[in-house]
């Protein structure tokens, strides 16, 4: 009981919880850092969407490929195109995102602690709640920017229409498919993204405290002061990694066949099971793992990049008492 009490009070020095931040603060540094983040990290989205809508001799292109197709044709703005469109709506979704999140995060561990269950597994509930239900209450604003964004990615290549921007996306969506059509593939993101949200939090906030416990066993921080500032951004990196390749490798089927879904077909609408079908036809199962490699190494390096950004936001938004 020493130990599991010793281990909590280590664990609780490194978590600021919502109710102790500057809600103000919190919203508008956030602001600025995640758009740092998407600066640095969208040339991989780019990459990954690219490689999954591909068919015929394109679907051939390794990462490498597409990169220098897209740098030799439009140089270095060809890896941020939809960018804008991402950053005008990334804002008020990741305030939805994060609100949700933390609410919910608070409630589900006053509601799986009565049940006695280790930290990991406890953490592994709440934080995996807490993603699903944030993914849940942000997807109505993602999906029409992924949707706009993605044709963006993709225009021009391996025959698939160019725009003149996001609105003359947007206007031309509406235009053929109503309102509808900026909420195509709706059901699969949310089957894509709440279920990853869920994996990637749960693994995160499980690897966290199992990383802590297996400190404190070995004898490090037990019954000493807090934690070096070091040495939590090492645990909270490591859990970012853990986290991102976990749902990488869980989830890439699926976000093939959505964004497959939300790009393709100009003038026939495909299916779901039309999508799957083809996939298969073009190359085996092996089809769904299709841009598995930019995904993999989008997820972790947004991850941990992600959580150490957001974890550094906490501390610096963190109320002073």
């Amino acid at each position: 009981m020493e130990i599991a009490g010793s281990r909590r009070k280590s664990f609780n020095q490194t978590e600021i919880n919502w109710d102790k931040l500057d809600k103000t603060k919190f919203y508008v540094v956030g602001a600025g850092i995640f758009t740092g983040l998407t600066v640095a990290l969208y040339p991989i989205s780019v990459i990954k969407t690219r490689m999954q809508v591909a068919t015929n001799n394109a679907a051939k292109d390794n990462a490498f490929s597409v990169v220098r197709g897209l740098v030799r044709n439009d140089g270095i703005p060809g890896l941020y195109r939809g960018f804008g469109t991402v950053i005008t709506g990334a804002i008020p979704a990741r305030i939805i995102f994060l609100t949700a999140l933390e609410t919910t995060k608070v409630a589900a561990f006053k509601m799986v602690e009565p049940f006695k269950l280790s930290e990991p597994v406890q953490a592994a509930i709440a934080n995996g709640v807490a993603g699903m239900m944030a993914s849940l209450c942000s997807q109505s604003v993602f999906v029409p920017i992924d949707i706009v964004s993605q044709r963006l990615m993709v225009q021009g290549y391996s025959g698939h229409a160019s725009y003149n921007g996001g609105l003359d996306v947007a206007r031309k969506i509406l235009k053929s498919e109503g309102i509808r059509g900026l909420y195509r593939g709706f059901s699969l993101s949310v089957l894509t993204y709440s279920p990853s949200s869920a994996v990637w939090w749960a693994s995160y906030g499980s690897s966290q405290r199992f990383i802590w416990s297996k400190l404190l066993d070995n004898g490090t921080e037990q019954g000493g002061p807090a934690p070096s500032q070091g040495k939590i951004v090492a645990v909270q990196a490591a859990g970012g990694i853990v986290a991102g390749a976990t749902a990488s490798c869980i989830t890439t089927p699926l976000d093939t066949i959505k964004t497959r879904l939300q790009v393709m077909g100009h003038d026939k609408r495909p299916t779901a099971r039309q999508v799957v079908k083809q996939l298969i036809a073009e190359d085996g199962w092996t089809g769904f793992y299709r841009g598995l490699g930019p995904r993999f190494v989008s997820m972790s390096a947004w991850g941990t990049s992600m959580i150490l950004a957001y974890e550094y936001l906490k501390r610096l938004c963190a109320i002073n008492e």
